[in-house]
Formats: C-alpha cells, structure tokens, sequence
C-alpha cells in the first residue's frame, strides 16, 4: 500500500513542466524589473537553465543570475569584436567547427598544442567570444553546444596553466549554465593527467558527467562518440573521415559576419566590416552602410 501511494503520488510530465514554467515565473519576479540587455539576455529559456544548474532551487538560481548580471555588465562579452582577439586564433587553438553533432548543435574545437599566447586573459576573451558566438549560431530549439579538444601533439609546455583553467571553468559553470552539452577530450596523452587532477576538482558534479575521455582503442568511447557525431562530418583527428583545416583569414571573415549579427541581435548601431587579412594587427575596413534602409 505504502508503494502504491507513492507512485500516485508521483507528478506527471504535465504536472512536472507545469511546476517548472511556474518556478520560472517566480524567478522573472523574484529578479524585479528588468531592462535593456539584462531583458534581453533573461529569457524563460535562460531562467530554465540557471535553475536547472541550482537544482530549481529559486534563491540559488536568483543568486547565480545575478551574479552573471553584473559579470556581463563588467565583462561586457557581447561587446568583444574579432578583430580585438583574432590574434589569439591565428593558431585555430578554439574555433567554430565547420559542422553540427547529430541533434544540430554548434562544435567547438580546441586544440591545446596550437597554443600561441601566453596571456591569460587574452585566451580567456577568445574563448569566450567563440561561445558567445557558439550560442548565436545555435539552431532554433537548441541551447547547448558541443566540444571536441584534440590533444595531437600535446605538451605541458603549451597548455593553459592550471589557474587560467580554473578561471575558465568558473566562467562556463557559472555564467553559461546548462551551455555545455558534452566535452570529448579525444586520445590525450600520460602527461595529460597530471593536469587533469589538479583542474578537475573544479568542476561541479555536472559539469564533470559531460567530461568523456575517448581513445582510439577504446571501443565503448569511440561508440559513444559516434552516438554524437556523424563519422563523415568528424575530423581524422577525431577518429573521423572528414579534414580538419583552419584558414585564420576565412574564419575571420565569417567571424567578422557574425560580429554584425551579434550587434544587430543586441540592438547595437554598429557599422558592418570586412576584414582585409586575418592575421594580427589585419586592417578592419567599414563597409558603406546603405541609403535607404530595405523595407522587410
């Protein structure tokens, strides 16, 4: 009896999303009035992820967005153009793969051994450029992304220290919640995992689950892989049949496009650019705005 009223007592899926939605709504009121990017940024699908991350806990969750308020509004990362960081991505170290996961989300690829710089603020604003970035190209329906880090050639001499990891980890656990879908760390070397004990005791007990270490021999992780990615869209270096190749000088100019988009998302009165060349210090050349403006 004890067992059967148990179970009735369980909610529905209806019941379940109806007491969701109402959390969210008490989030929106809890948080008070909002304005300009703060409105914008605060969707319900927004409130959804900040208290998915707190357990729908509605004080842990108001916490977390408005610490990420004031992070934004300080951080300013929509205001971060290409042309202010593409110097950290002449490497292609953190890019935008040219291709989805099998559920059309967006994929990052790191590249730890084409570490170029040795500033950490400057990885870390290039970073999150490309998750900004990341997000604005994500399909409708989809808020997560994907990331692949190919550890080929990978040294200690050219990794991140373990401080500008941390500062990492916090920035995406914290201010991007529920952002991050899975993270492949394909076939990294011995060397690696001195590393990833000092780093992983940064991430929450999500964050940790999405972490998945894939070796080439390893057959349960390269099927695990395949249940994310297409085998012909995923790189050789991925254990795929499809080339990876980074051209700094195109990726610019598809980040320099993007960099419109994101202006024109964020209601910025920003002029479009082109970009002359992709290397440092590349000339960035205003393109004439239009006369008249095209009627929708």
């Amino acid at each position: 009896m004890y067992l059967l009223r148990r179970q009735a007592q369980k909610p529905s899926p209806e019941d379940d999303s109806a007491q969701k939605d109402t959390k969210v709504k008490e989030l929106r009121a809890a948080l008070g009035p909002l304005s300009g990017r703060n409105l914008k940024y605060c969707t319900d699908a927004c409130l959804r992820r900040y208290l998915e991350a707190r357990s729908w806990n509605l004080d842990k969750a108001k916490k977390m967005v408005e610490e990420t308020l004031r992070w934004r509004a300080t951080y300013k990362p929509e205001e971060t153009r290409w042309h202010e960081i593409a110097h950290e991505g002449e490497t292609g170290k953190v890019s935008r793969a040219n291709f989805h996961d099998r559920l059309g989300r967006t994929v990052l690829i790191m590249r730890p051994a084409m570490q170029n710089t040795n500033s950490p603020e400057g990885n870390i604003r290039h970073l999150v450029y490309l998750i900004e970035n990341g997000i604005l190209n994500l399909p409708e329906g989809q808020e997560q992304m994907s990331w692949l880090v190919d550890f080929s050639g990978f040294s200690l001499n050219t990794n991140v220290s373990v401080k500008t990891a941390r500062d990492i980890i916090y920035i995406l656990q914290n201010h991007y919640p529920e952002r991050l879908a899975v993270a492949f760390l394909y076939n990294p070397p011995r060397i690696f995992q001195a590393f990833w004990k000092a780093v992983k005791y940064f991430l929450d007990p999500k964050t940790f689950q999405k972490v998945k270490f894939v070796y080439p021999k390893g057959k349960e992780s390269v099927e695990l892989m395949k249940t994310f990615f297409d085998v012909e869209n995923l790189p050789s270096e991925f254990g795929g049949q499809a080339t990876l190749k980074y051209d700094h000088e195109e990726f610019s100019r598809m980040m320099a496009e993007d960099d419109v988009k994101t202006a024109k998302f964020w209601g910025f009165d920003e002029k479009p650019c082109r970009i002359k060349n992709g290397r440092s210090g590349a000339e960035v050349v205003p393109e004439p705005l239009p006369i008249a403006p095209i009627a929708s």
